[in-house]
């Protein structure tokens, strides 16, 4: 999407449009766009209110149309495959808390008063967002007392206007949400749309012509006591995506989580059917083409010329191909969405490279996603230090900061702990602590050695075996 500016500087004079004429015809068109509606579906998959639970089991009626069954079985079994794989995911990425790294101990100490354990399940949060919708907002402002905060905004909420085609800079923004008021006496939705540049938030309302409602600058700072109205240098919207091309996963497995959650019901609905069987009634003619279609797929009974006498027609489930088939499209769900099947045999019996294995799919995707997840945070990193530098005049934008995330990765503890053993006195004590897969905090256990050493020193080490420590018996 080009940036407004262009929009405004391409104009032409002879068919002027004001800045409220071309915010409404961006909304419009983002509102109606497939991007949304896609962001939209991702969130109802999660929910595990898939495609399936619209359908409505249909029968040939009169003429040959379709018509909506009411006597037959109608099941509508959605699965919730999208969800274990979004929380998957963001369980491997980002369950285990990230590490915002630096050597300056004083810068340490203030970044992890801003990346605490809130900002880390927001973190986890906007994996969800990103992962569901293609992309995730956060949005830096400050809060009534004055701390700089952050805030996660709905995608579906969010139209960026981007400076360049690889969607790393932000020209303009524009959220659009609804909100509940009262007017007269009546409780009503009422669309709001904020717009925000380098100079500021207008705020509009749209019911149906857009109204210029509020206007004001990012944030405001009190001196004394005059109220200044400042502005940031960069617009204070972080976009977290989940790939470079900012495609949710629901846009890669949709057909065939679908196609899963239809079979499964038909298999359903075939199998409460099956005691209705198909009744042959013979020397009976008389209806139409339409009539008797309707006769078979409704109320199970065929009218035919012949001699007389009834007979059944037993409804048969090919059980292997329905396996075979639920067993390939389950594969393919978790294939084209890089996960990992934790019903496959292997899972539960694979160790060491075999695991590493089977884990590779989900690896490679949410490399992908730290990447991107590492360039978010690092534009947050700006507002954070321009904060500090203007409330504490401290610069500490020319410190190194390194964002690590701990993946929690799937290991047999056997084999770690063996190998964190036969690693002594080859490579660091703090390298086999940290890999070792009963360690949580690095720094909370060599602390925790040294304290157990000295008083080891202290008193003199361990009792023998054998050794009395109380007084003479």
């Amino acid at each position: 999407m080009n940036a407004l500016q262009e929009i405004l500087d391409n104009l032409d004079a002879n068919a002027p449009m004001t800045l409220e004429e071309i915010i409404r015809t961006e909304v419009s068109e983002w509102l109606a766009s497939e991007e949304r509606k896609l962001m939209q579906v991702g969130k109802r998959y999660y929910r595990v209110k898939n495609g399936v639970l619209d359908r409505r089991r249909q029968t040939i009626g009169d003429e040959g149309r379709l018509v909506e069954a009411s006597n037959l079985a109608d099941n509508r079994i959605p699965h919730g495959f999208v969800r274990k794989l979004v929380d998957q995911k963001t369980g491997y990425l980002l369950s285990r808390p990230f590490v915002a790294k630096t050597e300056d101990k004083a810068y340490q100490e203030l970044l992890d008063g801003y990346f605490d354990k809130a900002f880390r399940r927001m973190l986890q949060n906007l994996g969800k967002d990103a992962i569901n919708c293609g992309k995730a907002w956060l949005q830096v402002y400050y809060n009534e007392t004055g701390k700089l905060s952050f805030m996660r905004l709905p995608p579906e909420e969010c139209l960026p206007l981007w400076r360049d085609s690889a969607h790393t800079e932000l020209a303009a923004f524009i959220r659009v949400y609804d909100v509940e008021t009262y007017i007269a006496k009546t409780k009503r939705m009422v669309r709001r749309v904020q717009f925000w540049d380098e100079s500021g938030v207008k705020l509009f309302e749209d019911d149906g012509v857009l109204k210029l409602i509020d206007e004001t600058s990012h944030f405001s700072y009190i001196d004394g006591e005059a109220v200044k109205p400042m502005n940031w240098e960069r617009l204070p919207f972080i976009c977290f995506k989940y790939n470079d091309e900012e495609q949710p996963l629901i846009d890669l497995i949709k057909q065939q989580v679908d196609d899963y959650d239809r079979r499964k019901s038909d298999n359903a609905n075939n199998l409460e059917d099956l005691p209705n069987s198909i009744y042959v009634v013979k020397n009976y003619s008389g209806t139409g083409g339409g009539e008797f279609r309707k006769n078979i797929s409704r109320y199970r009974v065929a009218f035919v010329d012949g001699d007389g006498g009834v007979d059944t027609i037993t409804l048969e489930i090919d059980t292997d191909a329905y396996k075979n088939h639920m067993d390939e499209t389950r594969k393919n769900i978790y294939e084209f969405g890089r996960g990992v099947d934790t019903q496959r045999q292997e899972v539960g019996t694979a160790s060491g490279v075999a695991l590493k294995f089977l884990y590779a799919d989900l690896d490679m995707d949410m490399s992908g996603m730290e990447s991107e997840f590492q360039a978010a945070l690092e534009q947050l990193l700006w507002f954070v230090d321009t904060h500090i530098a203007n409330t504490a005049g401290t610069d500490y934008s020319n410190q190194d900061v390194e964002f690590i995330f701990n993946r929690d990765i799937i290991i047999s503890e056997t084999e770690a702990v063996t190998n964190a053993k036969n690693s002594v006195g080859v490579i660091s004590s703090r390298t086999i602590v940290a890999n070792h897969p009963w360690v949580a905090d690095t720094d909370e256990e060599l602390k925790q050695m040294d304290e157990e050493k000295s008083e080891a020193e202290v008193y003199g080490g361990l009792p023998e075996e054998g050794e009395r420590t109380g007084g003479e018996a």
